[in-house]
């Protein structure tokens, strides 16, 4: 039997829609990293982009396990001089929410880097 192989032009992406609300962030960056590369289908090439595309809802309704919350800072760096800030969790889930899913889910995999095209929308 000879191994399978995908190609660019048989692979068709389907649309896969995520709920936030009440799942912890890292393993939800998990799923969404492995549906984004294909991994999850039983087709997977390295090689090729056999990965589908992701909605997340509820972006704001993550939860987090432990201190995370008042202990996770993100770094912003303005390009000047002492142009560094940091906001904790919480604030960042106030402002933009999505971002902290997409910096978690870029975290994880190398989609980012291989296929700039594809990305979660949230």
């Amino acid at each position: 039997m000879k191994t399978f192989l995908a190609k660019k032009e048989t692979v068709q992406p389907k649309w896969h829609i995520i709920d936030a609300e009440g799942q912890v962030l890292g393993r939800m960056a998990v799923k969404i990293a492995n549906v984004l590369r294909g991994r999850h289908k039983t087709t997977y090439t390295p090689h090729v982009d056999t990965g589908d595309y992701v909605i997340v809802v509820n972006a704001g309704k993550f939860v987090v396990t432990g201190k995370k919350d008042e202990q996770k800072k993100y770094m912003f760096f303005s390009g000047y001089v002492g142009g560094e800030s940091y906001r904790s969790l919480t604030e960042q889930r106030t402002r933009n929410p999505q971002f902290i899913i997409e910096h978690a889910v870029k975290g994880l995999s190398l989609i980012h880097i291989s296929e700039p095209t594809r990305q979660a929308e949230i």
